[in-house]
């Protein structure tokens, strides 16, 4: 098969969107299938590479202004460039793909390409990463309002078939995009298990001067639906019963309301903010800590996955029937508290601390669990099933 992936976050961008689309594209290529990715332009990455076995095309975009508001985020739009529309629908003209996967149910990319996929009969892929939610009446009813009259009537047209990554998906894209089993599948985020097979070449606790104190690593940039207060909040406890312990926040800092609590709090010397970093080090960061968890507003993403299939005890906020056929015990293969729960973590995390064997047990059947149903060739597969149904499907039909 020929297979466009269309993403407007691509790597070298970081994130758990950019991150799974490349993935998942290498792997469709190691599968003996021809793949074309076509993404936004970022920094100074080419406009047109080969990577892992596959061509990247970037096109020229426009960067979302930042303008102060808590809901910044670093996003790029193609279509506002003027000839991007005629670009892309002729790489995909030239390109002929039997199949389109699609990241990003409000990417500008996704729409262009979701039309020009209807319009030539090819079915299509879409995976939803983000949901525009808020606890912030305002930025909900905007987000409401957004999904309401911009990405519901084009998601009608394009009518894809969707892949929705776990219950809180499911239960967004039924209420809001009218989703069903009939337009859908139920396939988790998938997690490179090669990635963390690799030898840890950084030092963090060295490079952040760390030393043996007991570290929490909080991997995964700070928004909103992210915004680590949860953590804050549980730390006066946890440094009440082990003074030492320290936290490194890991990833690009677009919401500092968890800084601003730290201070009135007085904790602000347990935090280490360190900015983004390159997915190579990532490993590293894991490796160091004696717990992750950065997902306690509700979810569990890709760096959770990916922290639990490390080997480090992971806290992260779902419930046990988060992702459809895949069973979470907690406190057994998995480590759960409630959203926005300060006290559970606080008591979660000092239970750990308290008992290293009991941790490092929950960190071996997390690892296990993550690798058996998340782990990337598993996923790949399953998408690959579904694109050989779709074309077949649409054989038919011409």
């Amino acid at each position: 098969m020929r297979i466009a992936v269309v993403n407007n976050f691509f790597p070298p961008r970081v994130g758990g969107s950019a991150h799974m689309s490349a993935s998942l594209a290498a792997q469709f290529v190691e599968a003996g299938h021809e793949v074309l990715a076509i993404t936004a332009a970022y920094a100074d990455a080419p406009a047109e590479e080969e990577r892992d076995g596959y061509r990247v095309v970037r096109l020229p975009a426009v960067k979302m202004p930042q303008v102060g508001l808590s809901i910044d985020f670093d996003m790029s739009f193609a279509s506002l460039r003027p000839g991007n529309w005629r670009r892309l629908w002729k790489l995909l003209d030239e390109f002929k793909p039997d199949a389109i996967h699609l990241h990003g149910q409000f990417f500008d990319l996704s729409w262009l390409a979701g039309i020009w996929a209807r319009r030539h009969g090819v079915p299509t892929l879409l995976t939803i990463h983000t949901l525009l939610i808020s606890d912030n009446k305002l930025y909900g009813g905007v987000f409401r309002l957004l999904d309401a009259v911009l990405v519901k009537p084009v998601l009608r047209y394009i009518r894809p078939r969707y892949v929705i990554l776990d219950k809180l998906g499911v239960d967004y894209c039924v209420e809001r995009y009218g989703t069903s089993d009939a337009n859908s599948e139920y396939f988790p985020i998938a997690v490179d298990t090669g990635h963390f097979a690799k030898p840890v070449t950084k030092d963090v606790r060295a490079e952040h001067e760390i030393g043996d104190a007991p570290l929490i690593v909080s991997l995964g940039h700070v928004i909103p639906l992210r915004n680590r207060l949860p953590l804050i909040e549980a730390l006066p406890s946890i440094l009440d019963k082990h003074p030492g312990v320290r936290v490194v926040v890991v990833g690009r800092v677009y919401h500092d309301a968890f800084l601003k609590r730290a201070a009135e709090l007085g904790v602000s010397d347990a935090l280490v903010v360190t900015g983004a970093v390159p997915k190579a080090d990532v490993p590293a960061y894991f490796a160091a800590a004696d717990i992750v968890t950065h997902d306690l507003n509700g979810g569990c993403g890709t760096a959770s996955l990916e922290a639990m299939l490390s080997g480090t005890a992971t806290i992260a906020s779902v419930t046990e029937d988060n992702y459809p056929g895949i069973e979470l015990r907690n406190g057994e293969n998995v480590l759960l508290v409630r959203p926005d729960d300060s006290e559970a973590v606080a008591r979660t995390v000092i239970e750990l601390l308290d008992d290293p064997d009991r941790r490092a047990l929950i960190a071996q059947r997390e690892s296990e669990m993550v690798r058996s149903n998340f782990g990337l060739d598993v996923v790949a597969e399953e998408h690959l099933r579904t694109f050989e149904k779709l074309v077949s499907e649409a054989d038919v039909l011409r």
